[in-house]
């Protein structure tokens, strides 16, 4: 009878001590496929190869966030599979749901990027006013870095179509002295060759989504875009608020993703602005 019930004493032991070796074993498995995906997870300003029969498109919405609209417009983008970046603007991050929004573009990378777009939207739409003053101007362009934790030195300018990298800059401002000062400090600012509008006094689309898809292939055609193969597409978060004008942004995409020449891209992967 003793020696059963050692026998049974030992089994047990031996099964603990198993049990517990097993547990350990799929803690550091699982810690360790943590850190792969960690370190594998593609990082912005990465690289991409661009391929010259391709037609890169890359959707830029402005003014985030503005749920519903930029709640709409992701999940119109994620499930369309296509990538988009957001340029965020500090002073509509009011609130824990529109800070948690915010978040989310921010860990939704690669499919979609966070870009800078001042914190003040150039201190509440007097855009005069903030682009003869370049120091506070400068320092709003930081401020929204800091608060919203925006990881890539990308902007885009409130009110305004300029272009700047690495020393090269053409627009509506390009002798201003924020913009030379911004370029000269490594970020890199992006214009746009269509926008997509806004109705007067309307959170809506002013072009249909015809009208949009015939502009795009016209500029294409043409070799009209500030680069080759290239389109930056600006919209606003807010037009797609409704559900009729989302599914006018669905139907958009889905068009767009029938002709297998193009391709979607995070504004981080156009020339200039990509690492080396």
């Amino acid at each position: 009878m003793n020696t059963l019930r050692n026998l049974a004493l030992g089994v047990a032991v031996v099964s603990l001590a198993t049990s517990c070796k097993n547990g350990k074993g799929d803690a550091d498995k699982k810690d360790s496929v943590n850190k792969v995906a960690a370190v594998t997870k593609p990082q912005p300003m990465s690289p991409i190869k661009y391929d010259s029969s391709k037609r890169y498109i890359f959707l830029t919405w402005d003014d985030s966030p503005q749920p519903p609209g930029t709640t709409n417009c992701r999940k119109v983008f994620h499930e369309e599979g296509v990538k988009a970046t957001f340029f965020a603007v500090g002073f509509n991050q009011v609130g824990p749901f529109k800070k948690r929004l915010i978040d989310s573009i921010r860990a939704g990378y690669p499919e979609v990027l966070l870009a800078n777009h001042s914190y003040s939207h150039g201190f509440n739409d007097k855009y005069s006013k903030f682009y003869s003053m370049p120091d506070s101007a400068y320092n709003d362009f930081m401020r929204n870095e800091r608060d919203l934790g925006i990881g890539v030195k990308i902007i885009r300018l409130p009110g305004n179509n300029t272009w700047a990298s690495n020393g090269k800059i053409h627009g509506q401002k390009e002798n201003n002295p924020l913009i030379k000062r911004l370029d000269s400090t490594g970020y890199k600012i992006v214009g746009w060759d269509i926008e997509w509008g806004q109705q007067a006094k309307m959170k809506a689309p002013r072009e249909s989504v015809d009208q949009m898809l015939k502009s795009i292939n016209q500029k294409f055609d043409d070799g009209s875009t500030n680069e080759a193969n290239m389109i930056v597409i600006l919209s606003h978060d807010r037009l797609f608020e409704k559900p009729q004008f989302a599914d006018s942004l669905r139907r958009f995409i889905q068009v767009l993703k029938q002709d297998p020449r193009n391709v979607f891209e995070t504004i981080d992967h156009y020339p200039g602005i990509q690492n080396k």
